[in-house]
């Protein structure tokens, strides 16, 4: 799809990916898990609902949000990232608002971020309730997830 100027950064929909592109780019960003699999995380990003791609007129991509999202009731925004060369332009901003805009309809708009106790999440927290959005807990509402890392399964006595 065509893309749409901000600053001079252009926002474009994508859904084919360069694993050595994309693993710069979440690398940048100390997102090392998910490059430990780069056609995992490239796969992932084609099955994502919607990817949109920050480039500079060179065509370098300095940043990216994807979704997951049933496209009517809920959408949730599972990566937003910029390379950090080029945080505080207002790349991050034009990825959201983009989003927000394209799921204006949704009912749920979610995403979660690092606890604001970590460097990360205070800056976070920070920006993302520039942009409106509050807190589960402010919403009344509650996040859970399975932890990442399991004790090992206890097998049965035979």
């Amino acid at each position: 799809m065509s893309g749409m100027r901000e600053s001079g950064v252009v926002l474009t929909e994508e859904a084919a990916f360069d694993p050595k592109e994309i693993s710069k780019l979440y690398d940048s960003v100390g997102w090392n898990g998910y490059t430990r699999d780069v056609d995992k995380l490239c796969r992932g990003l084609a099955n994502s609902h919607l990817v949109i791609t920050a480039r500079d007129g060179s065509g370098a991509l300095l940043g990216l949000a994807r979704t997951v999202s049933d496209d009517e009731s809920i959408c949730y925004v599972q990566d937003l990232l910029v390379n950090p060369k080029f945080h505080r332009q207002g790349i991050g901003r034009a990825l959201l608002e983009r989003l927000m805009g394209r799921y204006a309809h949704c009912r749920f708009f979610l995403l979660s971020t690092d606890h604001e106790s970590t460097p990360e999440g205070k800056r976070s927290h920070a920006f993302y309730r520039q942009l409106g959005f509050l807190s589960y807990e402010e919403k009344r509402m509650a996040g859970f997830g399975l932890p990442r890392i399991r004790p090992p399964r206890r097998q049965a006595d035979t």
